[in-house]
Formats: C-alpha cells, sequence, structure tokens
C-alpha cells in the first residue's frame, strides 16, 4: 500500500510539473501573438468603420490649425507652406491596439518621407500627458505627435472626421506645398492603413 501511494504521489507530482513546465513554455509564444504592447492598452472592439462624411477632397485648402506637441513646442500647419509637404495622419485614441501599432510603423518609413520633401504630423484628441506617456510605451516616435484635446476635436472636426463618439477617423491627408489637400485617406477604424497609399500619394506631388 505504501508502494502504491508512493508511486501515485510521484506520478501526480511529475503529471503537475509537466503542466507547470507547458504552461511556462507557453506564456511567451501568448505574449508574442498579442503583441508586445498590448497589455497596455485599452481595446476599443469592433467601430463602426468609417462614421463621417468626407468633407476635404483633392485640390481644397487645407484647414490651418496651432497644436501643442509632446515636446511643448507648438506646431502651426501654415509654417510649412512653400518648403515642406505635410502628411497629417489621424488617429483615434492612444493606448489602442491599431494606434499603437501604426505609428510605431512609420519609424521605418521615416526616409521615404524624407525622400519626399514631406514632414509627418501625428494628431490625436488626447491631452498632451497621455501622448507623452503612450510614445514612450512605444519606444518613441521620430516626428511631433500634436493634441488635439482642446477645444475637444477642433482639428479633426475641421477636416470632417471628428466621429460622433468624440475620436477622429484613421485619416490621412497629404498637403502640398502650397497649402492645398493633395490626398485625403480615410481608412476603416478597425485596421491599419497600408502605407503604399501614403508613398503613392507623395509621388504624385511635383
Amino acid at each position: 500500500m505504501n508502494i502504491y501511494m508512493r508511486q501515485f504521489s510521484f506520478a501526480g507530482i511529475l503529471a503537475v510539473a509537466v503542466v507547470c513546465a507547458f504552461a511556462i513554455a507557453a506564456a511567451p509564444l501568448r505574449a508574442a501573438a498579442h503583441g508586445p504592447h498590448q497589455p497596455d492598452v485599452y481595446d476599443m472592439g469592433t467601430l463602426q468603420p468609417v462614421a463621417t462624411v468626407p468633407l476635404l477632397h483633392k485640390g481644397d485648402a487645407a484647414p490651418d490649425f496651432e497644436l501643442p506637441a509632446t515636446d511643448g513646442t507648438k506646431v502651426r500647419l501654415s509654417s510649412f507652406r512653400g518648403s515642406k509637404n505635410v502628411v497629417i495622419s489621424f488617429v483615434p485614441a492612444a493606448f489602442t491596439p491599431v494606434c499603437s501599432d501604426q505609428w510605431p510603423g512609420y519609424n521605418i518609413a521615416r526616409e521615404l518621407f524624407h525622400r519626399h520633401d514631406a514632414v509627418l504630423l501625428g494628431i490625436s484628441a488626447d491631452n498632451t500627458p497621455s501622448q507623452h506617456a503612450w510614445i514612450q510605451q512605444m519606444g518613441g516616435l521620430w516626428f511631433p505627435v500634436l493634441s488635439d484635446f482642446w477645444p475637444h476635436g477642433a482639428t479633426a472636426a475641421a477636416y470632417g472626421v471628428l466621429r460622433p463618439e468624440g475620436v477622429s477617423e484613421r485619416a490621412i491627408f497629404v498637403v502640398d506645398k502650397q497649402g492645398r489637400i493633395a490626398a485625403a485617406i480615410i481608412s476603416d477604424i478597425n485596421k491599419r492603413p497600408d502605407l503604399g497609399l501614403i508613398i503613392d500619394a507623395l509621388k504624385d506631388l511635383p
């Protein structure tokens, strides 16, 4: 009886050890599958892909704005007129999965923007402290991130991309050196937009 109990105990301990080892080994795989930042982001779920009606079109004057950046400066769109093409990237919210994937992806494309004499401006309706913390979490960004927090979403509204729930569409506007809209790309808010669409728009600029 004692021998049986010892054998049973050993088998039970071995089974527990195998299960624990499997769980430990599987944890990094689960983390990798969900991305490095997933524990720190808020999943908004699936939203209506586009909730606004296009307001600006190719050839329209781009509405000017001046917004605070996370480095403490203010950035005015018209300051680039005559010298730089401008790519404006509106995203819905900090610390959300698609946004946290989209903007870091532009880090590897920095040279492509420079090649087309373009600057990139990121805009969300989050306040500046939240944006600052989010940028640190993402490992840093090479382009300025601007806060459209107050008046809330005013710049997004001027571009026709402020959704009823108070966040912007996932939208890209390419503004040429004359300050006119060269391309307006409103994407499904649930998906990361194709970088190739931006590059194609920049290639079409004179």
